[in-house]
């Protein structure tokens, strides 16, 4: 069982953990995840690893509330237990590059802050883009600001930072002379594809995390099978980072949807179970 030492609620949909996990602690990399389980009767889940301390045993997560799995999770509270919570899994991210640009989409942050933090400790030059609908679903912004040389914040609708896309503030950077090495993105899928496509034109390696159509995490399901160049992938065990100008996105995308009534059902009852519950 794998204690809960912290809860921290980072915005009305997002949630961080911080779980007692040893084995998984000393061995993770920037990128790589876990699957957990919250109970017996669970479903399993892969959720990025957002840090780890190998000194002190800890793993921290952060999650959306979006499905019956992420909503039971939430349910749990400080010094309860997950069922299971098993990792590091994926290929770890390649730390290269002396000027590099980490762009993160709403809980993507989650998983583009690890990444940041790496370049950062191996001696690169970070810029950091973080994007967020609004000022009220704005995560990890004093961390970025710790491991970033260069932190811009944008919002859809300019209720805090600056009002534009991270695909806006990327092009104004690169065409006001900024340049950049490497380009990771991590966020929905789509930001992921437009930042590609700005980066293709300047013929700048980009590199995007797919975790966002993961399922199973161990490349059993195939749910996570995506287009990279000419070949099949598995996002699960074959990244979950890959060549940005090589993915196939409206394929991905459209893979992605295809469980969303699924979902949304698994949700609905898990709600109605809860309202019983109360009642």
């Amino acid at each position: 069982m794998y204690t809960i030492l912290k809860k921290e609620i980072l915005n009305p949909t997002v949630t961080k953990m911080v779980i007692q996990a040893p084995n998984v602690a000393k061995r993770a990399k920037a990128g790589q995840f876990i699957i957990l389980r919250v109970d017996e009767q669970g479903e399993r889940i892969p959720l990025t690893i957002a840090d780890a301390d190998p000194e002190t045993g800890e793993v921290s997560i952060i999650y959306q509330i979006v499905g019956k799995t992420t909503m039971a999770l939430n349910q749990k509270q400080e010094g309860e237990a997950l069922q299971d919570f098993v990792g590091p899994l994926g290929q770890p991210s390649e730390i290269e590059g002396e000027r590099v640009c980490v762009i993160g989409g709403g809980v993507g942050c989650a998983i583009a802050y690890p990444t940041a933090k790496a370049f950062h400790h191996a001696g690169s030059e970070v810029s950091t883009i973080v994007g967020f609908r609004n000022q009220d679903l704005v995560i990890l912004e004093d961390e970025f600001k710790e491991v970033s040389d260069h932190y811009y914040l944008m919002s859809d609708d300019g209720s805090v930072g600056e009002k534009g896309l991270v695909t806006n503030k990327l092009e104004e950077l690169i065409q006001n002379g900024v340049q950049f090495d490497k380009v990771i993105a991590i966020g929905p899928v789509i930001m992921m594809k437009f930042v590609c496509e700005v980066t293709k034109k300047y013929n700048i390696s980009t590199v995007v995390s797919m975790n966002p159509i993961m399922i199973d995490g161990t490349g059993m399901c195939g749910g996570c099978r995506l287009k990279v160049g000419d070949e099949i992938k598995f996002a699960c065990v074959d990244g979950p980072d890959f060549d940005g100008h090589l993915v196939d996105f409206d394929e991905a995308m459209s893979r992605n949807r295809a469980y969303a009534s699924f979902e949304k059902h698994e949700r609905d009852e898990f709600c109605n179970l809860l309202n019983q519950e109360v009642h």
